[in-house]
């Protein structure tokens, strides 16, 4: 894995040092540097394909030159399909034969995550793309015909110094995180997953490419029966899984916890590489997954390592985990997503894990009632009656109790539709609160979006699992993992998130995904052939913060510093009388929902004031 940054038609006034240094941690291994033109670029390379000479960058070939983030893992199977030779194994050589032989048409070859720039020297264009999933992340800053493009939001902003944008901060505030391309400056945009800019050096001019657009596999369905979809399904990810440990010449290991996605992918990734390392997380104050994985550890014979945390250092570490993410971070688990990446980087520099299985075969409680309900068009009456009941009722406090799911369903048939598409993520922090904000959200593109996914012609479940994969998974889930691996030059791969399996999950019928109130009963049925019984039925966890607990206590005065401030930005976007009184529980609320509105908070916070 590595870092890259570059630069187009803009005079770079600080020193190469500083932007290797802010790249550092994604690439110690190498750094290089070239000019070409009105072209800069930067590259950090953490190696693991290709460990040689031969795979450092910027790589130059018959007149174009790159800089490349991630992994191609077919990219050996390209070669021999499309006749490349070369000496170097390199899957960053693959991509400049590919480039050279079909142009950007080669993206939909790849296998891989990804975020790259091409230099063609000999039309004077950059291509910048990034992968289906947006594993990995990229960010341009464009401004009167000049761009900046950084891995780090920290590295763009040292040589940019973008001025901070109200109205997105006010936005992130509400979502709980930034949605799709907003960024919390001015001027400044995330690349879309499964997008690419073309951008021409001499004009300045830049045009935008969608590669991959994965509602068009959600309208396709797939005409498999349950039998041939389990097949089909088992033998796309063993390929995905095989490929992620095989194009690495360092060890891999894989983050096992009690669920089904990672044991999925640790019981076949211990069929591919013989005594893989596994992973599991044991925390004070949460539910001990660590006996059920220790099963799958057994079961494969897996050199098992228990990482117990016990969050000491909180107080001292939370900060500097706050600030990696280069923008405000409002999810708490990625403080022992740090951690336990922190462990494992002293054991391996590649790990596998399960990010995008729920999101792609339903394994949220929350999809459930969407099977047979379409929430995104219900009528007045459901939420005049829905907005009444959750008025009168009790609070929900207790996070996996029944109560609190049928008290968060009727809180959601109560929203407008807009609102829904807001909190389809799960990020309903701010709903219900709207008269405290002075910078009103905006929300911006999400209107368009809410739009144009009510006029497809598929289930509410599907519009459901499509928002959860553009928002919440791209916004929230991998950035959280990639600023928590990268952190510790720790590469992590994802199998449910290959080429073949998000062209085929999308399809499947949505009894194949959700039956009766059973989540994800097509991995379920699956996992039968590779994972003990006791696994199977186990609800959707993921971390089990104690947030509340961290408020009041560990986490009390720091938080306190950085909210009672004189000079707190906040307050310019919402009223301060409203964060005082929930800290002083003035507010009737539920404690869950005031901790993660109090943490949102102070994510921004801790970003701002470390600028």
């Amino acid at each position: 894995m590595c870092g890259i940054f570059g630069a187009i038609n803009y005079s770079v006034k600080v020193p190469d040092e500083r932007i290797f240094e802010g790249l550092w941690h994604r690439g110690p291994d190498q750094q290089g540097q070239i000019n070409v033109n009105n072209v800069k670029l930067y590259h950090t390379r953490l190696a693991i394909q290709d460990l040689s000479i031969s795979g450092q960058q910027p790589m130059e070939y018959n007149g174009l030159v790159i800089v490349f983030n991630g992994e191609i893992y077919n990219h050996m199977d390209l070669r021999i399909k499309y006749g490349l030779k070369a000496n170097s194994n390199s899957d960053t050589l693959t991509i400049l034969m590919m480039f050279e032989l079909m142009g950007m048409k080669m993206l939909n070859e790849f296998d891989g995550m990804f975020a790259f720039a091409i230099y063609d020297t000999h039309n004077r264009r950059v291509y910048l793309a990034r992968d289906r999933a947006g594993k990995k992340p990229l960010y341009i800053y464009a401004r009167g015909g000049s761009y900046v493009f950084s891995s780090e939001l920290n590295a763009l902003y040292q040589v940019v110094r973008p001025e901070v944008d109200h109205a997105s901060l006010s936005d992130y505030l509400y979502l709980g995180h930034h949605y799709r391309k907003s960024t919390p400056y001015l001027f400044v945009e995330e690349l879309e997953n499964g997008h690419f800019l073309k951008i021409d050096t001499l004009t300045g001019v830049a045009d935008k490419t969608a590669w991959f657009r994965m509602e068009d596999h959600y309208m396709a369905e797939k005409e498999l029966g349950y039998e041939d979809s389990i097949e089909c399904l088992d033998e796309l990810l063993l390929t995905s899984v095989k490929r992620r440990i095989e194009s690495s010449d360092l060890d891999v290991g894989s983050f096992l916890s009690g669920g089904i996605d990672s044991g999925l992918v640790t019981a076949m990734g211990a069929q591919c590489s013989p005594k893989l390392k596994t992973f599991t997380v044991k925390m004070e104050g949460a539910f001990d997954e660590s006996a059920l994985a220790q099963k799958v550890a057994d079961k494969y014979n897996t050199s098992h390592t228990v990482v117990e945390i016990d969050f000491s250092n909180l107080k001292d570490d939370v900060e500097k985990i706050l600030v990696n993410h280069g923008e405000p971070n409002s999810d708490n688990s990625a403080i022992p997503s740090y951690y336990v990446a922190k462990e494992a980087k002293k054991h391996i520099t590649v790990v596998l894990n399960g990010d995008g299985a729920d999101e792609l075969f339903g394994g949220y409680r929350r999809y459930v009632p969407f099977k047979n309900i379409d929430f995104f068009n219900t009528g007045h009456f459901t939420k005049i009656s829905s907005k009444i009941l959750t008025g009168i009722l009790p609070v929900a406090h207790k996070k996996q109790s029944n109560y609190t799911y049928i008290y968060r369903l009727l809180k959601f048939a109560s929203y407008s539709d807009i609102v829904k598409m807001y909190c389809s993520a799960s990020s309903d922090l701010f709903v219900g609160y709207e008269d405290q904000f002075l910078v009103k959200p905006l929300m911006k593109g999400i209107t368009e979006d809410l739009n144009r996914l009510n006029s497809y012609p598929i289930s509410s479940l599907k519009k459901l699992l499509l928002m959860d994969f553009e928002s919440m998974l791209f916004g929230r889930l991998l950035p959280k993992m990639d600023i928590a691996t990268m952190a510790h030059s720790l590469e992590g791969r994802s199998p449910f998130l290959s080429k073949e399996v998000l062209e085929f999950a999308p399809g499947l019928a949505d009894d194949f995904k959700i039956k009766g109130i059973r989540t994800k009963a097509i991995l379920r049925d699956l996992s039968k052939r590779y994972l003990p019984a006791e696994l199977i039925t186990q609800p959707k966890r993921g971390f089990e913060i104690p947030l509340s607990k961290w408020v009041d206590g560990e986490l009390k005065e720091i938080m306190d510093v950085y909210l009672l401030a004189s000079d707190a930005l906040y307050p310019s976007i919402i009223k301060r009388k409203f964060i005082e009184e929930l800290i002083t529980n003035k507010v009737r609320i539920s404690v869950e929902k005031r901790a993660k509105i109090l943490f949102c908070v102070f994510g921004l916070e801790v970003w701002y004031k470390n600028l």
